[in-house]
């Protein structure tokens, strides 16, 4: 009765956390602190409530799929500030469209993305490993072979596009890249993302490029694959980029982001996601264009996360293999074992830590490239977030 390929998916992270710590009681004294969870805790900006006001009305008609002229011509504008791209790089009309949120877009644009067979065999997605594990969903229901590119500490958290074979190219349909990385904070260079770009040319398959993180930095402002595309003369052919006001403005519950690159995909896309995609409430895609239009609350936000990883590393220093991550609001620490970590951490200390193991897959010789490390959130308030890492510096 059920599609057979429900079966091929791995239980998500969060359910294996909820089963692994199942039993454990955290000490009743102290406040539980969830740092399992990328899910942003600073305040709301001010102007996302005025702009729901202000269009309260527009909770009575249906949205359209591709939002308003208002909001693509925000991103585009967006776009051109946050990369320097040149004007007319990126057309409102032809080469933007909003999602409700970028897990969708993601998990959905593999099914735009996959054909049947390529080079007369299965088509091969491409990810980095450890990922996020909707690349790996999208993967198996597009029918395509995943193939995990390890991005250890020796290729600095990113995979290693000269080490794909020829074979395994010919195959390619689609690649995921996440820049800056998820879980590590790792941040591709522009001759990375340019290398990425020309293979997906040569050899034929879109390149996918997440960069939810990409306006949190610490104190250079990652480049982007638009602007990748841009120095390699301006043709987007190939590529697409995901957005999210997730992170950049602490709205995850407004589930709105957008996708953004080749024509072609774009207007596929659209056409799939008239038929099986979440639309955004003209509401939100009126607080959301006021989101893209403002750079202050960003710049805000920002400096509200270098903060924390300066307390990050203040107190952690030289352990757990700690560094400052050039991108995002995650410590990618080194612990021996994971899980058992996560298990001590919460049955000694309240704290909610996810194991680097339920981010990735075991590679051929049976290691798992995140199985000594844990991924911890830094998204609570400054003084929270300094008494859970003194937490976990006492117990580990």
């Amino acid at each position: 009765m059920l599609n057979p390929l429900v079966d091929r998916l791995a239980d998500y992270p969060f359910d294996r956390l909820r089963a692994l710590l199942d039993g454990l009681a955290p000490p009743e004294s102290m406040r539980q602190l969830i740092l399992s969870v990328g899910e942003p805790r600073h305040p709301a900006p001010s102007i996302v409530a005025d702009a729901l006001a202000a269009h309260v009305a527009d909770w009575g008609r249906y949205p359209p799929v591709d939002g308003t002229p208002e909001f693509r011509r925000a991103v585009a504008g967006w776009l051109r500030r946050r990369y320097s791209l040149p004007e007319g790089l990126v057309d409102p009309d032809q080469h933007v469209l909003p999602v409700a949120g970028t897990r969708e877009a993601l998990f959905l644009i593999a099914q735009v993305a996959v054909p049947l067979q390529k080079a007369g065999a299965q088509p091969v997605v491409l990810m980095p490993n450890p990922f996020y594990q909707v690349y790996f969903g999208a993967a198996v229901f597009a029918h395509a072979k995943p193939l995990f590119l390890p991005a250890t500490s020796g290729t600095g958290f990113l995979p290693d596009l000269a080490a794909i074979d020829a074979a395994t190219l010919a195959r390619t349909a689609l690649l995921y890249l996440c820049s800056p990385a998820n879980p590590q904070g790792a941040v591709a260079s522009l001759k990375l993302l340019k290398d990425a770009v020309s293979l997906a040319r040569v050899h034929d398959f879109v390149l996918c490029v997440d960069e939810c993180y990409a306006d949190i930095w610490d104190w250079q402002p990652p480049p982007g694959a638009l602007g990748a595309c841009a120095a390699l003369g301006g043709s987007l052919d190939n590529v697409v980029v995901f957005h999210s006001l997730s992170k950049r403005s602490s709205v995850p519950g407004l589930r709105s982001g957008f996708v953004a690159g080749d024509a072609r995909i774009i207007a596929a896309f659209r056409r799939l996601r008239a038929f099986g995609g979440a639309v955004l409430p003209l509401p939100v895609v009126a607080a959301s264009t006021a989101l893209w239009e403002d750079d202050v609350h960003a710049e805000t936000n920002r400096a509200l996360y270098r903060s924390k990883i300066d307390l990050a590393e203040r107190l952690i220093a030289e352990r757990f293999d700690f560094y400052r991550p050039a991108g995002g609001f995650f410590l990618w620490l080194k612990v021996g074992d994971g899980e058992a970590a996560a298990r001590a951490l919460w049955a000694e200390a309240a704290l909610r830590v996810l194991p680097g193991a339920y981010l990735s897959r075991n590679c051929a010789d049976g290691s798992n490239p995140g199985g000594q490390y844990i991924r911890v959130a830094l998204v609570d308030d400054v003084a929270s977030t300094e008494d859970a890492l003194r937490r976990l510096l006492n117990v580990l």
